[in-house]
């Protein structure tokens, strides 16, 4: 046996006080339910304390175990507990040997929640402002709503920053009797990797980081045009699939000549929803493009796309608008970690159009839109603001990246390892999680690190798998649902 591995079966017990009173879960069969408790102000501990809550499925080859993996799907507001008991996986490699374990990060799922104000949450608000009285109208919005979690919540709403999450993970790696952390995190979860190998670099067995964030970034701009960029990258990306795909419900025609025309009139008002009659904005547009490059679904995206220009209802099975899902806990996280301050509309309306004209397509990623905007006026302030990523004293991390990411783009998992001196592995590929791609070069490099601590060469590229092929229906690890960083 490796050192790697052994490591976790030296590991000493943890006290009764640390360890965790497994239960039977109520709504999952098969799973464990526990939580382990933490200071809600880890440089205040005696300022009360948060509940974090765990879901386990014990490793199918017991006496193969080497320990237990701790995994979050990112976010913010990803709930790995709830994912876990879901059926949320890595292989089966890695199922026989690990217990996998889920977290709810704090203020999360069945973790003591964030909780804000309804009435604050659904008022009407300018989600793109177009003048500077609509800007002042949104930033009172996020301010009313933060105030909102403050005041129902407490001291909880200004302590959901990352680096307190890294912390509580330290803390459930000790109650799970586990001398080193072996974790995998997807997107947003790849930040709370990162901030764990910063804190924590001698209690890092195995990190595997998979669609990272770059907390480099330093401003609005910076981080909003290279979240479009990506977008439209796939935007072409999905283009050239169409034509040379014969199934696509778009071969053969201008994909990017009816996109464009698209846009035109979403901007004019005069996009409907064929279904429901209802007008479809731009940001709902740029939503659509959003949340089907994800899996890719590109198949679904051609298919809406289609109907939209035909004004023709598609299949009832197709649903146009697919919103995506921001949990009520976003801004309370993100706005804890990304200071990028826009001060005025003029500000944020240049940055608009600025990445409306290299990205002519898709305009611009919705997802970084929600994020920076959602911060304007937040009430908070920033407690774990951007810095470049530090890690001295840690084993090797091993980070993962689709190279067509739509919502973590390729060139962030670069800086990442660039910064850190981590494995870059890239899946030459699309979609968002390059571990879920069915792709057998990663899973295999991946779960050889995991189980025995043996990186990839550094530069190793995956070849992509078709999206709409049989190859790519074959049944692998089971995706986490979240749908954000």
């Amino acid at each position: 046996m490796t050192a790697v591995a052994g490591s976790l079966l030296a590991a000493a017990p943890a006290s009764a006080a640390e360890s965790v009173d497994w239960q039977p879960c109520a709504d999952a069969p098969g799973v464990d339910c526990g939580t382990v408790t933490v200071p809600i102000d880890w440089a205040h501990p005696d300022r009360g304390t948060t509940t974090i809550a765990l879901a386990r499925r014990k490793a199918t080859h017991p006496q193969a175990r080497i320990g237990s993996i701790l995994m979050d799907p990112g976010g913010p507001g990803g709930a790995g507990a709830g994912e876990v008991k879901a059926g949320w996986t890595l292989s089966a490699g890695i199922t026989e040997r690990f217990d996998t374990v889920g977290f709810d990060p704090r203020g999360v799922g069945d973790s003591t929640r964030i909780n804000c104000g309804l009435d604050e949450l659904i008022a009407d608000h300018p989600q793109v402002p177009r003048n500077q009285a609509e800007f002042e109208q949104l930033a009172q919005y996020n301010r009313k709503l933060g105030e909102s979690c403050n005041r129902i919540t407490g001291p909880l709403a200004q302590f959901g920053d990352t680096k307190s999450v890294a912390r509580d993970m330290d803390a459930i790696r000790a109650a799970l009797g586990e001398a080193k952390l072996t974790y995998y995190g997807v997107s947003y979860g790849t930040l709370m990797g990162q901030q764990y190998a910063e804190q924590f670099p001698d209690k890092v067995r195995a990190l595997v980081l998979d669609s990272n964030m770059d907390h480099s970034q330093v401003t609005a701009w910076e981080f909003l045009h290279s979240e479009t960029q990506s977008v439209q990258a796939e935007f072409g990306e999905f283009a050239a699939w169409c034509d040379r795909t014969p199934s696509c419900a778009l071969h053969g025609r201008n994909v990017s000549e009816l996109t464009r025309d698209l846009q035109d009139k979403a901007a004019r008002g005069a996009l409907k929803d064929p279904q429901s009659g209802d007008a479809i904005t731009p940001l709902n547009l740029a939503s659509i493009f959003h949340g089907n490059f994800y899996g890719p679904s590109w198949d679904r995206l051609a298919t809406v796309l289609a109907s939209l220009a035909d004004g023709t209802a598609p299949a009832a099975s197709v649903r146009l608008r697919e919103d995506i899902p921001i949990s009520y806990v976003f801004q309370s996280v993100f706005c804890d970690d990304w200071r990028m301050p826009v001060h005025t509309f003029a500000e944020l309306e240049t940055y608009r159009r600025a990445a409306a004209a290299f990205a002519p397509d898709v305009k611009v990623n919705a997802l970084g839109w929600t994020a920076v905007t959602g911060c304007i006026g937040w009430p908070n302030r920033t407690s774990n603001p951007q810095h470049p990523l530090r890690v001295h004293g840690a084993p090797p991390l091993l980070m993962l990246s689709s190279r067509h990411d739509p919502a973590t783009p390729y060139a962030w998992s670069q800086a990442a390892a660039r910064q850190s001196g981590s494995t870059l592995l890239t899946y030459d590929g699309w979609g968002h999680g390059a571990y879920f791609k069915n792709s057998q070069c990663v899973t295999k490099a991946t779960d050889d690190y995991l189980i025995t601590g043996k990186l990839p060469a550094g530069g190793t590229h995956c070849a992509a798998v078709e999206p709409g092929t049989a190859q790519a229906r074959v049944a692998g690890p089971k995706p986490p649902s979240t749908i954000g960083f």
